[in-house]
């Protein structure tokens, strides 16, 4: 591998094969399957997660990995950091890889914060000298000295990510993979992630990081790779991948538009999902409204999750009726109309994706509805843009000098 390469890949490729052959945990049903059709064949069928991927990611650079759900970006991360075993292609790192993945992996549930701490940084290839040199940086930034010794199956999921990212961050490994678990940390933990991730890059590590917080891998990544369907469909600046991204929106939605193409289990679906106009003002109250056809009586009460999602795909407001005790029964009809109050938005366009949920989600259309927040600001006083483009939402506040 180049000298100055972190990792090289090439013709990289993983193939899943998905059984839809029922499957039972009783051997009394087993056997009377086997009598039935003794000579019957597991269905197979093959997905390609990913797909032909070649490129090199340079020491020192932070990259984003971005995509639509489905289009390959963990895979990616689990074949990089040697979780699973690629179908085809070759992969090159230049030195060690600390990884943050998934809540609950690279940590024994039944070992301490101490003692996991320790098995982590020995299966990296450290010396226990090391580790204990760096053992107080990784306990004070997680913030868990109280429960160091308590095993990590009884600590939440946001005590247990702050661990294990600062075993990943603190350690000497050259190469740092983070998936989208830093969601689940609060908004302080986050920022001195992101800081540390920056530090990391900074001193030559290299940092992948997938996420769909668009604000954060844009603070973070000095370049990033766009997958799409579980191709490489742009490698470079930032810039261009997130309009790359964007551009997927409307294609995705249009496809959206077909009940049968959406995830979900299809008990029940959502037949229509309209804004009341197609601009608002910043302020102004929001109005959807979704059409529901009865279904079966099996499914019991269900509830509405609507999400307002912005250009760069972050999810602004999450209204759940649920939140608000409204519950909806399968056997009749209905047209809920969604009033959204006191949201301060700024300019730009904004999609409604919805969701209907019983026991699981019956129904996940994303962008369902489309709409504009024009650019008049609900403030007394006009300015450039620099002045509001830099939070997620809008808010009313004043200045007083005292």
């Amino acid at each position: 591998m180049a000298n100055g390469t972190a990792i090289a890949v090439s013709n990289l490729s993983k193939t899943y094969r998905i059984s839809h052959r029922h499957r039972t945990n009783r051997a009394t049903e087993a056997m009377v399957e086997f009598m039935r059709r003794p000579f019957r064949r597991a269905e197979v069928e093959e997905f390609a997660a990913l797909r032909g991927l070649d490129f090199t990611i340079p020491q020192g650079e932070a990259v984003g990995i971005i995509g639509r759900n489905g289009a390959g970006k963990s895979t990616l991360l689990k074949l990089l950091t040697r979780i699973t075993a690629p179908t085809t292609g070759r992969i090159e790192l230049s030195g060690r890889v600390g990884s943050l993945l998934e809540v609950g992996t690279g940590f024994h549930p039944e070992l301490t914060g101490r003692e996991n701490i320790y098995l982590n940084g020995t299966l990296l290839g450290m010396r226990r000298r090391e580790i204990r040199q760096r053992f107080d940086e990784i306990v004070d930034f997680a913030g868990v000295e109280r429960f160091l010794d308590t095993p990590v199956k009884r600590y939440s999921s946001g005590m247990y990510v702050r661990l294990a990212f600062a075993v990943a961050a603190h350690l000497d490994t050259e190469i740092l993979a983070i998936d989208e678990v830093l969601a689940v940390g609060d908004a302080e933990f986050q920022r001195k992630s992101i800081a540390k991730m920056r530090d990391a890059a900074a001193h030559g590590r290299t940092v992948l990081f997938v996420s769909h917080q668009m604000h954060t891998v844009m603070n973070l990544c000095t370049s990033a790779l766009f997958l799409q369907a579980g191709e490489l469909a742009y490698q470079g600046d930032v810039d261009t991948a997130m309009q790359r991204y964007r551009d997927t929106f409307d294609d995705h939605a249009q496809a959206q538009r077909e009940a049968s193409r959406r995830p979900g289990s299809g008990q029940l679906r959502a037949d229509a999902v309209t804004v009341s106009k197609p601009a608002y003002a910043s302020a102004e109250r929001k109005q959807v409204t979704i059409g529901i056809p009865s279904g079966p009586s099996e499914i019991g009460q269900y509830y509405v999750s609507c999400h307002v999602t912005d250009a760069n795909g972050v999810t602004v407001v999450q209204c759940d009726s649920r939140l608000v005790g409204t519950w909806l029964d399968p056997e009749v009809p209905h047209e809920v109309v969604l009033g959204i109050e006191d949201l301060m938005l700024r300019p730009g366009r904004y999609s409604v994706d919805v969701f209907l949920c019983a026991a699981g989600v019956m129904d996940a259309w994303e962008g369902a509805a489309v709409f504009e927040v024009l650019p008049t600001l609900p403030y007394p006083e006009s300015a450039t843009e620099d002045a509001w483009s830099h939070g997620t939402v809008l808010c009313d506040f004043t200045y007083q000098d005292t």
